[in-house]
This record gives structure tokens, C-alpha cells and sequence, in this order.
């Protein structure tokens, strides 16, 4: 199975990937073209590039011509960076950490600062959208209220 393969396999599916292993890249394989990591992560080159020149990325490895050739390491940290997005945490931030983590083992206090205040921030996120779905709800039962059939007594 190719990695474009896998990217276009439906989430969740474990077709071409071991169960106890979710991390584990088709064919085993540990050396990709950025155009597969695109294919694979939805990123566009342009974005992978960018990443690497802003810092975001770790120092991705060339081939003898110079084609970036990225690992399964690689791939993993971009599947992070993803959830760091999601969380809606600034770039600036996700650079940040991304340099504690290169710089070792006596940045984890900091790293698990920023982390944390990013899941405070998640969790505000996730009160309010619940209560935004509350008043959804609340509006949807009054429509449905007035399309009900009249009950004759």
C-alpha cells in the first residue's frame, strides 16, 4: 500500500496498517519525497517547506541531489503539529516548542507550561461550543415544535 493510498483510506480504517502499531507507515518504509508527505498529511509542499524554514520542522534530511527525504519521525511530528493547530495554538507557539524540544530534556517544564495553557484555552473552547449547542438545540426543538402534526383530543 503507498502512502497516497493510506492518506485516501477512510479515517479510522486499519487496511495497510498494523493495529498495535497506528503510527506505522505503509511498507514499512521510513524515507519519503515531500510530495508523498503532502499526499499523505494533506499539507502542501509550499506548507512543509515553510515549516522547515520557519522552524517548525526539525531538520529534514536530503538525498544526494538534495530532494528532502522525510522519515517516519518526521511524519509524527507532523501529525502533532496538526493537533497543536487544532487546538488553535499560534504558530509562533508551535515554533517555540518546537525549539525547547531541540534545545532537551531541561526545557519539559516549560514544554509542559505551554501545553497546558493550550488545553486550558481548549477547554474554554470546548465550554463555550457546548453552550452555543445548547441554545442550537433549544431553537431546533421550537422549530420542530411548530412543524408537529395537531393531536386531536
Amino acid at each position: 500500500m503507498t502512502v497516497a493510498q493510506v492518506a485516501k483510506s477512510k479515517p479510522g480504517s486499519t487496511e495497510g496498517r498494523a493495529e498495535a502499531e497506528p503510527h506505522l507507515r505503509p511498507d514499512g518504509r521510513d524515507q519519503y519525497t515531500i510530495g508523498e508527505v503532502a499526499d499523505f498529511t494533506g499539507l502542501s509542499a509550499h506548507t512543509l517547506r515553510w515549516y522547515e524554514r520557519i522552524g517548525l520542522m526539525p531538520h529534514v534530511d536530503r538525498s544526494h541531489t538534495g530532494q528532502r527525504r522525510f522519515t517516519n519521525r518526521d511524519l509524527d511530528w507532523l501529525a502533532f503539529v496538526g493537533k497543536l493547530r487544532l487546538t488553535g495554538m499560534p504558530v509562533a507557539d508551535m515554533v517555540t516548542y518546537a525549539e525547547m524540544v531541540r534545545a532537551g530534556d531541561h526545557t519539559y517544564g516549560e514544554r509542559q507550561a505551554l501545553l497546558e495553557s493550550t488545553r486550558a484555552d481548549v477547554l474554554r473552547r470546548i465550554a463555550e461550543l457546548q453552550g452555543t449547542l445548547t441554545v442550537l438545540d433549544r431553537k431546533i426543538s421550537t422549530y420542530a415544535g411548530l412543524h408537529a402534526p395537531e393531536r386531536t383530543a
